[in-house]
């Protein structure tokens, strides 16, 4: 793989900056949204007044943590724009979350909310190892979902050459990469798992395609998934983050020259790591969840978001700014099992880590009397999918899903192809227990 570290010279002066002037930076920027937000959002002048808090009480950064959390519920209460801070007639765009679990989550930009956006995103890109000129293959998709856009927008500023493929139709997807020898890819790691598959079924080698690097994000994803995209396609594999709420893709971006967590762009984002139960702020370093404070948005400000994403804090490598860990699951995405809390993720480790199993799986929850059960549905390679071989992985797996959870998980290694696959986001679990009415 080639060397993809970027000239200093061409970094934002942000990124170069001092801790101590990023700090000063930070707090001026606090109190302008904290005065913003106040003024122009009913909701926020409550919630602040509540928490006995006004914008003159910003005295340091250690006063964010005396600011009400804002959570995703109160931001469909207030569906579709009652978080709005500026007047409608000066949003350029709006965009949504799916709204799987209840409303949509409507996001809105003004105009200098997007050229936030497309800078911090082709900020990432670069730190990620593109350069003005590359051919960009945008495979998020397009619309509401804030993937396809801001990808595609960051690219452009960056200067590079876009193709907005959207997701699925993979064997075009093939063709495109093949053909116009792209330089640098934007999607899921799940999706891109699929791509590669498809190279495969083609007769065609993916390490032989153009590709320098992958910019995967929407979704957890392991080292060990790292490790086999890289390997597979002879290109660097790195990590973006973001969330419509916030942003988009850009608020922090994993540096090509270390691959050790993702710097957040903390100019524009002030993060906080907090216990999920109680809510109070843990020190750098331990895991919990994010927390995050936009400083620059105008449209749609939020004070201490809660992400409901877990990870850890950690002092900045590439740059000054600090890193987080690859994000290791959602509190929502958390699976108990007979009081265990487990993630997808682990899951994800244990299989990949495991010669002949893929990295297509599922996990299966039921309850066929009183006690919880979970199957791991997962694909062998096709090299290693004969009956006799399938049932060695089977009984391994299941071996060491009992040492590392803590609790017998059942392994069933079924034939290549069987499982559905995902365009976008993987889905992970499909939970057949009953739930109560309402539930």
């Amino acid at each position: 793989m080639q060397d993809l570290t970027p000239d200093p010279s061409t970094l934002d002066p942000e990124e170069r900056a001092p801790r101590e002037q990023l700090l000063e930076m930070q707090l001026t920027r606090l109190r302008e949204t904290v005065a913003h937000a106040s003024h122009n959002v009913s909701f926020y002048k409550r919630a602040l007044g509540e928490a006995g808090m006004q914008p003159q009480d910003i005295k340091s950064l250690d006063d964010l943590r005396r600011l009400p959390f804002t959570y995703k519920e109160q931001l469909r209460q207030n569906y579709p724009l009652g978080m709005l801070a500026v007047p409608r007639s000066q949003l350029l765009r709006i965009h949504a979350s799916s709204g799987t679990t209840g409303k949509p989550t409507v996001v809105a930009y003004t105009r200098r909310d997007l050229d936030t956006w497309s800078s911090l995103v082709a900020r990432s890109i670069r730190a990620a190892g593109g350069r003005p000129g590359d051919l960009v293959h945008v495979a998020y998709g397009y619309g509401l979902f804030t993937g396809g856009l801001g990808a595609h927008y960051g690219a452009e500023r960056l200067g590079c050459t876009v193709v907005p493929a959207s997701g699925g139709m993979t064997e075009r997807q093939v063709t495109l990469l093949r053909d116009l020898r792209a330089d640098v890819i934007m999607l899921t790691p799940s999706y891109m798992l699929v791509i590669l598959d498809e190279f495969e079924r083609l007769g065609l080698d993916p390490r032989e395609s153009h590709l320098k690097v992958g910019i995967f994000g929407a979704e957890p994803w392991t080292e060990e998934m790292r490790r086999e995209i890289e390997q597979r396609a002879d290109m660097h594999a790195v990590d973006i983050y973001g969330l419509s709420e916030v942003m988009g893709p850009g608020v922090a971006q994993e540096c090509v020259e270390t691959k050790d967590g993702l710097t957040i762009w903390e100019d524009h984002f002030l993060p906080e790591v907090v216990d999920p139960v109680s809510g109070d702020p843990l020190p750098d370093g331990e895991v919990g969840e994010l927390v995050l404070t936009t400083l620059t948005k105008e449209a749609m400000p939020l004070l201490r978001y809660r992400t409901r994403d877990l990870t850890r804090l950690l002092p900045g490598t590439a740059r000054p700014m600090r890193r987080m860990e690859r994000i290791r699951g959602r509190t929502d995405d958390m699976i108990i099992l007979r009081g265990v809390n487990l993630f997808p993720s682990q899951v994800e480790e244990l299989i990949l880590g495991i010669p002949g199993l893929s990295p297509h799986f599922l996990c299966v929850l039921s309850r066929p009397e009183r006690l919880d059960e979970m199957t791991v549905r997962v694909e062998a390679r096709p090299e290693s999918a004969s009956a006799e071989r399938r049932e060695r992985m089977r009984a391994q797996l299941s071996e060491r899903l009992k040492q590392a959870l803590g609790v017998t998980v059942e392994a069933d290694v079924i034939e290549p192809g069987l499982l559905e696959r995902s365009l976008g986001k993987a889905k992970r679990v499909l939970d057949l227990r009953p739930h109560p009415p309402g539930g």
